[in-house]
């Protein structure tokens, strides 16, 4: 078995919100956003939007109505403390912090190298509108 993730669900606040910043976000990243696809389980108190990718499908999910005052904290135990993007080039993640300035990510620390990590480890760290951290790396 290889360690490949093939999906990824993320509980967001507000789902309305949080779509539109992830319909700009993820095409950053490569999705195409006419494969989007939503769906609600009521039985489960659950509606999600789901993006396609041909190696990923990565989706938002609302919270249940008991927790949807909850604030989002990823030091919390079974927090999600941040995921990170691989790029192929350092360019590449330059260009994603462009594309990150204009859709209103706020950037935690703009593209540097990280030697602490790696001598050739390259990253931008920013959060989505609900203090979810990502970033986009490259490590050559």
């Amino acid at each position: 078995m290889q360690p490949i993730i093939d999906h990824i669900q993320i509980t967001v606040k507000n789902l309305d919100v949080a779509e539109k910043f992830y319909d700009a976000f993820l095409p950053i990243l490569g999705f195409d956003i006419k494969r989007k696809v939503k769906a609600s389980i009521p039985e489960h108190d659950f509606h999600v939007v789901e993006y396609s990718h041909e190696v990923l499908a990565f989706a938002i999910n609302s919270p249940r109505e008991a927790f949807k005052n909850d604030e989002v904290h990823r030091r919390k135990p079974g927090s999600l403390h941040h995921l990170a993007f691989k790029a192929e080039s350092r360019d590449e993640v330059d260009h994603a912090y462009q594309q990150l300035l204009e859709i209103g990510a706020v950037i935690v620390t703009p593209p540097k190298l990280y030697p602490e990590y790696s001598e050739t480890y390259y990253a931008v760290f920013f959060k989505d509108l609900e203090n979810i951290k990502y970033e986009i790396v490259c490590t050559k």
